[in-house]
């Protein structure tokens, strides 16, 4: 997968939640994206996160990809924020 694709539907898909890219880590040697994401008026909920997680995997299969994917807000770990993803499911 090619960072620069990977980063417009990122951009793309944060700004139609009024969200902006706070971070973006990329390893390129194991396919892992950490994604960070922030509202400058607001504050950033799941639903946020839900949304641009849910659009990266639309544009990128992850059985041919084979890319790993965590968006996060602010002040919340990826850790915290996959236990709130688990509740949810529940």
């Amino acid at each position: 997968m090619k960072k620069s694709d990977f980063e417009a539907v990122l951009l793309k898909a944060a700004a139609e939640r009024g969200c902006e890219v706070f971070e973006l880590v990329f390893d390129d040697d194991d396919n892992v994206f950490e994604v960070t994401i922030d509202k400058a008026d607001g504050v950033v909920d799941l639903q946020d996160c839900e949304y641009v997680h849910r659009a990266i995997l639309a544009a990128f299969d992850r059985n041919i990809e084979d890319y790993s994917l965590t968006v996060s807000s602010r002040g919340i770990d990826p850790d915290e924020a996959d236990e709130l993803l688990r509740t949810i499911d529940e």
